[in-house]
């Protein structure tokens, strides 16, 4: 029995020893984990798996890289194509003929008023004209007198100074009757309605009040019967076609906007599509605080999609043209400063790749390192992968 006892004994040493040889290469002699031998994860899905999470993939390409400032905007009204519509004599208001949000036209009626000081002026114009066609006709009676040696010229003098006196009084009065907003054809439609039907000269005390440019009504603070007065503001009338898109940037970037770039777009309560628009106004001064510089754009509106007060980005080109590799931001996985792609091995089985990135230029990200011009990466779908990896890993952990 002894020699088998000695036996089990050497043989349990032995395994001992093993034991302790295997715990010394895992811990690295030192009680610290060994660096792993970086493998590749992939992840592998079956052709209805990928058709279900509509998986699509886009290749690597090679294109030239323009650096963009990117600076948070917002859309303002063109103050070009922006009226604000009152009266010029005071009155009250008889009519209200548009709504909030209504379309007009250019010289369209919007409301009405009635007022003693709208009849006086009508009235001292109608005055006017009388006493310039009198002073007219007394003056070619003196001249044709005059002319056949019965007149005298005393008389031909005081018809033509009378008539110079009534004609500035008619130009005055004629100016003043266009300024409260009558046009030619209103002005000499009144006078004849006055010298038709004298009973309803009470008529004369109404005033149209129009829209001075094409646009919608925003703004209507009038009811009828109230009272108004050149202070008020009746209605506010804005043309949306075009709008102007106001931002700063800093001032190490102004020299940037010497050549004129041509400047992109983006509203993301539209659309993330970039529009083209066109740069109208660098700012002269340097805000002391923010070191910023005021920048101004048009964007065309044709179809009223966009709205003032909606918050946009102006991207800004910058910098020379180069070469290099560039996929879409979506195929972009970024964990804190990691940052990794799913690369199609097959049309089932994806890589995980740890790339570096570059510029991001827009909707598209420069890779600097971890591909290759002609791989195919994943681009819709990368959300589904990024979830089935960190299955596997849970699962490999338990």
């Amino acid at each position: 029995m002894k020699p088998l006892t000695l036996i089990l004994a050497l043989l349990a040493s032995f395994a001992c020893l093993v034991s302790l040889d295997s715990c010394k290469n895992k811990t690295g002699g030192k009680g610290e984990p060994t660096e792993k031998q970086s493998q590749s994860e992939r992840v592998r899905l079956t052709l209805q798996a990928v058709r279900e999470i509509g998986l699509q993939v886009t290749t690597v390409e090679t294109r030239p890289l323009t650096r963009e400032i990117v600076v948070a905007s917002k859309l303002v009204a063109n103050q070009d194509y922006e009226a604000q519509v009152g009266t010029f004599v005071p009155g009250r208001v008889s009519t209200v003929l548009v709504h909030l949000g209504d379309h007009v036209r250019r010289g369209q009626e919007l409301m009405q008023i009635e007022g003693v000081e709208i009849g006086e002026i009508k009235s001292r114009f109608i005055k006017a004209k009388a006493q310039l066609a009198f002073a007219e006709a007394s003056l070619k009676r003196q001249q044709s007198l005059l002319s056949q040696n019965v007149g005298a010229q005393k008389s031909a003098l005081e018809a033509q100074a009378e008539y110079e006196k009534s004609r500035a009084e008619f130009i005055a009065e004629d100016r003043r009757i266009h300024s409260i907003g009558l046009t030619d054809e209103e002005v000499e439609r009144f006078v004849q309605h006055s010298a038709t039907d004298s009973s309803e000269s009470h008529v004369g005390g109404f005033l149209p009040i129009k829209s001075p440019i094409d646009g919608v009504v925003v703004e209507r603070t009038v009811v009828i019967g109230q009272l108004v007065d050149q202070t008020a503001t009746a209605f506010k009338v804005v043309n949306t076609s075009t709008l102007w898109v106001d931002g700063q940037v800093h001032e190490e970037d102004v020299k940037i906007l010497r050549s004129g770039p041509r400047i992109m777009i983006v509203v993301p309560a539209i659309s993330a599509e970039r529009v083209p628009g066109h740069l109208l106004y660098v700012g002269e001064l340097v805000d002391q605080q923010t070191r910023m510089v005021k920048v101004r754009a048009a964007l065309l509106n044709k179809q009223r999609w966009y709205k003032p007060e909606m918050f946009a980005e102006m991207h800004i080109p910058a910098g020379s043209n180069t070469q290099g590799l560039v996929v879409t931001s979506e195929c972009v996985v970024n964990e804190g400063a990691q940052h990794y792609i799913f690369v199609a091995v097959n049309d089932t089985t994806f890589e995980k790749r740890d790339v570096k990135i570059g510029m991001a230029m827009g909707e598209r990200v420069e890779i600097k390192d971890g591909l290759i011009a002609g791989e195919k990466v994943v681009s819709k779908g990368v959300f589904m992968l990024k979830s089935e990896l960190k299955k596997e890993s849970f699962g490999e952990g338990e």
